[in-house]
């Protein structure tokens, strides 16, 4: 939900919450806003973290690693025009930031741009609460983490005896920003992060040939580690068995042109890489997206509606606030198949004469921020599973995903599917190994001609890559039904 706009009090204790954890006074970031002001910015802003995560690994039955990391630092970056200065520091004491507001000043010593406003009277920033400020570190102690894996170990072996190996590993992560704008404007999230992964080796030999195949699973979300229950727990471990056991019996597949069905759920990473990294606004701006200039346009089948939404509460991708201080957005980007806006950050949104739409994000003090994906996925259609499974003559219904490539500015893409099957006169057949989808993410929107009922987001695991960053992603879809996607095989 929306919070109220603050009363003087509340800022005031607000205020104290988001400034303590850094040591550092609203005097001192208004002294450094107005050290950068000294010359002619079109914007600014200070941004502090403090990250403390935790990590631990099993394999072989025991755990094999742990560890602890504690980062904090703060990121000065000062814009004109087109132009960005950037320093950034894990020293947080005024002398340092100080100096770093001086040395991004430099950027537009000699500019022409209108000189920003950096003594306007301090705001809190709208924002949301889609998750509680908990510090999952401490919601589990050390011998129920060990205890936690252990049961996913003991879960897994137990399932079939050609388990030969289980890997697992549980990650948690507390992580507290402030932003300081030069326009007054002051922001403040406290993110938990978790996860949970399980990987698991099945192995059966057949006249005298082992074959060996890996199976995963896993998820996570803004939350504490109690969320683990058994049964999550028992659903993670399942579905990488089935995984591994359903590789064992795959065959090779043969390449062509075919219609491709893809199952709910995580395949929507195929529509985060083909589509989603077009429709973020630098690639729009700079011209370099195939959509490009195109709003307004049809870009998708009748029936696409594709969206980008960091609100949902508890969701992986999910932010109070964006990394610019910005309340996060439901934004609808593609609807009926109509190219309805871009994601933007402040300086993308700015040069194109929009407003940002809370997709400024960076994956630490020590990098730009830059507009990327939160939690993004298609809406639901009319048809059923199986209707859409029943009506495939031949083709491959894919079900999970390993890694892809994507070409932003042709939108061209390559994409392995873990786990598929061949489908001839609307039965499944057998699964099949070493299916890989080769298309164009738009062109591949004209294809849809199906859209399940069964939407479903993943269980929590993505992670989104661009120009060197890394930040925790959502993605989903309906079952979708696809013509004329280009399979390569092995058969």
């Amino acid at each position: 939900m929306i919070t109220r706009e603050p009363t003087l009090e509340r800022l005031a204790i607000a205020q104290g919450l988001m400034l303590e954890p850094f040591g550092i006074s609203e005097s001192t970031l208004a002294r450094a806003l107005a050290t950068i002001g000294e010359h002619r910015v079109d914007d600014a802003d200070l941004y502090f973290q403090t990250t403390r995560h935790e990590g631990w690994s099993l394999e072989e039955g025991i755990v094999k690693s742990g560890s602890f990391s504690i980062d904090q630092g703060v990121g000065v970056r000062a814009v004109a025009g087109e132009k960005t200065a950037f320093a950034y520091s894990d020293d947080l004491s005024e002398d340092s930031l100080l100096d770093a507001a001086r040395t991004v000043r430099t950027i537009a010593a000699a500019g022409q741009n209108k000189r920003v406003k950096v003594a306007r009277p301090v705001r809190l920033a709208a924002s949301r609460v889609l998750y509680a400020p908990t510090d999952p570190i401490a919601t589990l102690d050390s011998t129920q983490k060990v205890a936690l894996l252990e049961k996913v170990e003991k879960l897994a072996r137990a399932k079939d005896p050609r388990i030969a190996q289980v890997m697992a590993s549980l990650g948690a992560e507390y992580d507290v920003v402030l932003v300081a704008r030069a326009d007054g404007t002051r922001a403040a999230d406290v993110r938990p992060l978790v996860r949970l992964n399980v990987t698991v080796i099945a192995e059966q030999t057949v006249g005298g040939v082992v074959r060996r195949e890996v199976g995963s699973a896993g998820g996570g979300g803004r939350f504490g580690l109690g969320y683990f229950q058994d049964d999550v727990i028992e659903g993670y471990v399942q579905h990488a068995v089935n995984a591994a056991l359903t590789n064992l019996e795959s065959r090779p597949v043969a390449a062509g042109e075919m219609t491709v069905v893809l199952g709910p759920g995580w395949p929507g990473v195929l529509l985060h890489e083909a589509v989603g990294h077009g429709l973020e606004g630098d690639f729009n701006r700079k011209g370099s997206s195939t959509f490009a200039g195109r709003v307004g346009q049809r870009v998708a089948a009748k029936g696409v509606t594709v969206l980008d939404d960091g609100t949902i509460a508890d969701r992986r991708g999910s932010l109070n606030v964006d990394d610019e201080g910005h309340a996060t957005q439901r934004n609808v980007l593609i609807e009926d198949g109509i190219l309805k806006g871009y994601m933007q950050d402040s300086l993308n949104a700015r040069l194109m004469g929009v407003k940002p739409t809370g997709n400024g994000r960076r994956e630490s003090y020590a990098h730009l921020p830059m507009p990327r994906m939160t939690n993004t996925y298609m809406l639901a259609g009319k048809q059923t599973k199986d209707e859409i499974v029943a009506s495939i003559k031949k083709g491959v219904y894919a079900t999970n995903f390993g890694g892809g490539q994507v070409d932003i500015t042709s939108g061209k893409f390559v994409f392995s599917a873990s786990e598929a099957f061949w489908v001839e006169n609307g039965k499944v057949m057998y699964p099949v190994k070493g299916a890989t989808l080769i298309g164009n993410g738009p062109e591949a929107m004209t294809r849809v001609s199906m859209i399940g009922n069964d939407l479903q987001l993943d269980t929590g695991v993505g992670v989104c890559g661009k120009d060197g960053q890394s930040v925790p992603v959502g993605v989903g879809q309906p079952t979708l039904r696809i013509e004329r996607l280009t399979v390569g095989g092995t058969a």
